[in-house]
């Protein structure tokens, strides 16, 4: 199983999943679609492995494999439960997305892992980041959804947003103890203020916010504003801070 086989096998997942957000607006079925694009990538992120005889997380391109992935599933257990026709779209879409690109810009490298990467650290911490990011994206596309309901907010999708917020937030402070366990291992301490650990720690502020705010009762628009903008500076703390002059000598670069 080669990078060569994502050209064939990517294109396939994505269909489906369009295909499954398509269904969803029309209140079809969208089992088997559903499926039949996570078992495809499922197929290719073992094959993968497999190949690279290591985890398939080191690069960027490796760790967009892992959200689109996350980004389907969680999408698709939420649409399942809450049967927002709006959360499948919305998922499937963002997923696509991120698969379309490795099209173009796969970032696969060699098989080697550097010292301080073969740890066991290593997988719980990059998958449950992964996973939190997932889950946190369905966050704000659903907070921008009650947003434009103004005076008619619908106290389901608060109940929705709340319960996703502190699932992905757990799942984000369980990849930043991981992170933090894994630093101390490799490079004797916990925290070192590091860009992306700032950015990080920022991140998890913002969510920590909504909560605040969501107990004090604090005005509406603003409690829900907080969560696209936790996304945002999720997304750049994934996939900005490597720009950053400061980062270029940061062991979080993905290379």
């Amino acid at each position: 199983m080669t990078w060569d086989w994502f050209n064939w096998l990517a294109p396939v997942a994505i269909l489906c999943w369009l295909a499954a957000g398509w269904a969803a607006l029309r209140r079809k079925n969208t089992e088997i679609l559903m499926a039949a694009g996570l078992l495809v990538f499922t197929v290719f992120i073992i094959g993968l492995w497999v190949k690279l005889e290591r985890p398939p997380m080191r690069t960027m391109g490796e760790t967009r494999l892992w959200y689109s992935f996350f980004l389907a599933g969680a999408g698709w257990l939420a649409y399942r439960h809450w049967k927002y026709s709006w959360l499948l779209v919305f998922s499937t879409a963002l997923a696509s997305l991120f698969a379309a690109i490795n099209l173009f810009r796969p970032e696969i490298h060699s098989r080697a892992l550097m010292p301080a990467l073969q740890s066991y650290y290593f997988i719980p911490h990059v998958t449950t980041y992964m996973l939190s990011y997932s889950i946190l994206a369905v966050a704000a596309i659903a907070s921008l959804v009650q947003l434009r309901k103004k005076d008619q907010a619908d106290p389901r999708l608060y109940g929705f947003l709340d319960n996703v917020v502190y699932i992905g937030l757990g799942f984000l402070m369980l990849g930043l103890i991981s992170g933090a366990a894994w630093a101390k291992e490799a490079w004797g301490h916990y925290w070192s203020w590091d860009p992306k650990e700032t950015w990080a720690f920022i991140t998890a502020a913002a969510y920590l916010l909504y909560i605040h705010l969501r107990l004090r009762d604090v005005r509406p628009t603003l409690t829900l504003l907080t969560l696209p903008l936790g996304f945002i500076l999720l997304m750049f703390t994934w996939l900005g801070v490597s720009f950053l002059p400061a980062a270029s000598g940061s062991a979080h670069v993905y290379s």
